[in-house]
């Protein structure tokens, strides 16, 4: 990760930009298809967790898992 990116090392503002520009957001050009995935990041513009922290959690969620009975059979995904 670097440094430039981190909490302490910005601002508010400069987070909220590193967000949508790192998303492909431009002002004006979204039409909220994207919301969920925008508020993901809330915590890292609102200073509570670094990007590797929220990105981590999200892909610890959305990983395969095998199913409950562990027989070997198919993979789900949790999505």
């Amino acid at each position: 990760m670097l440094d430039k990116y981190l909490i302490k090392n910005t601002t508010m503002a400069e987070r909220k930009e590193i967000v949508n520009e790192s998303l492909g957001i431009t002002y004006g050009s979204c039409d909220s298809c994207m919301q969920g995935i925008i508020d993901m990041y809330d915590a890292y513009i609102y200073g509570e967790k670094e990007l590797h922290e929220i990105n981590a959690e999200f892909a610890a969620r959305t990983a395969y898992v095998k199913d409950d009975d562990m027989d070997g059979g198919p993979t789900t995904c949790p999505m």
